[in-house]
């Protein structure tokens, strides 16, 4: 890895401190992760081996979060003094007779527990007990770490491509947190957990948010100076901020603001995981035949499987308010967050599969053209870190209560994969459900699209006939351009 590709941010930027802040309100579980299914038990020899390499490799994995000073400054990153290892690698058994139904609702529990804020935000769970001989890798990270890609550059520091390989030279990992700790107390008081004195600490932060406003409006009159050499650009100029400014406005008051399942509108805390895996090359391929990407119709699927679960349940609808992620990341390092989530409403009237296919691709396009830089989540999470995070939670349940479910769609590893001499049969996404009913992320591996449908059970009381309308709504995309696939047995559907 180049150190490029290691870069870590001494502080949080506004959106991941904003994720940081308002989970302290349950509903926001900022957590993300993923199940990998293996053939076979991993070795945890050569796993924990491993896991240590990357922890003495990337600093970030032995930090913990240390507050700002109020709200003048994000939360900074410390060397964690007290870093136990084995908090964060843990080896379990499920208990017979060990089902996939047995490993999701294990996973679930172990998702829904909130990371101690006091240690780094991450943790792996090995699991044995698998039934036929298989075994498990849970991967839980908090969001603040990194995103859905960054996870995903993560794994190349302990997966593999072949099954035999040397486990590698153990590392001093206490050394190196021990070399760490006598940095601790100057970080800690940089991000203003403990200082030397009270005045200190607020100057420092103080000049944070000073020099954080100065760059602003230095950039701006850059920007005016440049405008008398090219007339032009001022209009260029405009048209960002109106753009920008749309975009904001729709992110708090736009038309996915209203309406949406009335079926769907009961949030809690708890959460239920479901799981499906189709042919990625049939699924592309229904996209093509239908004018779009694989991901126009993973989304369109998702809509459809939506309707369908209200269709059995007696309810008609006119719209669903949904998201979908848009990657604003330009460099290739494994931490922080470089994404914009994007809301949209689309139509759940009657239509053909190839009229809503087209509709939504062209509402997707919309919204993808209006984002600008790092998006409006961006300026948003700036002002909202200076307002008591008890209103910001307020307006943020307000907002999440009308949003029926978000989308993501990751790119892992087109061939096999191993960890700890086990082969990954699939994997299973966990994406933060965030207020909504569901979080729904597609992660594309090895020749499969594996689906995770992790959804909030007060408002979606029956999570398996959503997986069952899925299956059926992904299934008649990929019959446009190949014959029907039966979902219920071999690669097109996983048990649950």
């Amino acid at each position: 890895m180049s150190e490029r590709e290691l870069r870590f941010e001494q502080r949080m930027s506004d959106t991941e401190a904003l994720m940081w802040s308002i989970e302290k309100d349950p509903w926001f579980n900022a957590s993300a992760g993923s199940i990998s299914v293996l053939d076979r038990p991993l070795d945890m020899r050569t796993f924990r081996r491993r896991i240590r390499a990357a922890v003495v490799e990337i600093p970030r994995l032995r930090e913990r979060v240390v507050p700002g000073f109020g709200r003048l400054s994000p939360p900074a990153w410390a060397p964690d003094d007290e870093f136990d290892f084995d908090h964060h690698v843990r080896h379990v058994t499920l208990p017979e007779p060990g089902t996939l139904r047995d490993l999701y609702d294990l996973a679930t529990r172990i998702y829904e527990d909130p990371f101690d804020r006091t240690r780094p935000l991450w943790q792996f769970v090995v699991i044995d007990g698998v039934e036929g001989g298989r075994g498990a890798l849970l991967l839980k990270i908090h969001h603040s770490v990194t995103d859905g890609i960054g996870a995903v550059r993560l794994a190349e520091h302990y997966m593999d491509v072949q099954r035999r390989v040397r486990a590698g030279a153990e590392v001093d990992l206490e050394a190196v947190v021990a070399g760490a700790a006598h940095h601790a107390a100057d970080a800690k008081e940089s991000g203003g957990d403990r200082a030397t004195s009270l005045l200190s600490t607020a100057g420092r932060s103080a000049v944070h948010l000073v020099r954080r406003q100065a760059g602003m409006a230095r950039r701006a009159l850059g920007e005016a100076m440049l405008w008398t050499a090219d007339p032009m650009r001022a209009v260029e100029v405009g048209s960002d901020v109106v753009h920008t400014t749309r975009s904001t406005v729709r992110e708090l008051t736009g038309e996915s603001a209203h309406g949406g399942s009335p079926l769907w509108h009961e949030r809690s805390r708890r959460r239920h995981l479901e799981a499906i895996r189709v042919p990625l090359d049939e699924l592309k391929a229904g996209g093509h035949a239908l004018g779009g990407s694989v991901n126009d119709a993973f989304v369109t699927a998702t809509v459809n499987a939506a309707i369908a679960y209200h269709e059995a349940h007696g309810v008609s609808l006119e719209r669903l308010n949904l998201s979908f992620v848009v990657s604003t990341r330009e460099d290739s390092a494994i931490g922080g967050n470089s994404f914009t989530p994007t809301t949209f409403s689309a139509p759940a009237t009657p239509m053909t599969l190839p009229e809503r296919f087209t509709e939504i691709q062209r509402r997707m396009a919309e919204r993808r053209a209006d984002i600008r830089g790092a998006g409006a989540l961006s300026g948003l999470a700036g002002v909202a870190n200076l307002l008591p995070t008890s209103v910001v939670t307020r307006v943020a349940r307000d907002r999440a209560a009308t949003q029926d479910f978000a989308t993501s769609n990751l790119r892992a590893a087109p061939f096999t994969m191993y960890v700890g001499g086990a082969k990954v049969l699939w994997g299973v996404p966990l994406g933060p459900v965030a207020g909504t009913a569901a979080n729904i992320t597609a992660i594309s591996y090895d020749g499969g699209m594996d689906i995770g449908i992790l959804s909030d059970p007060a408002a979606i009381e029956r999570p398996d006939e959503l997986r069952g309308h899925l299956e059926d709504a992904l299934g008649e995309i990929m019959a446009t351009s190949a014959p029907v696939i039966d979902l219920t047995e071999g690669a097109g559907s996983v048990p649950s």
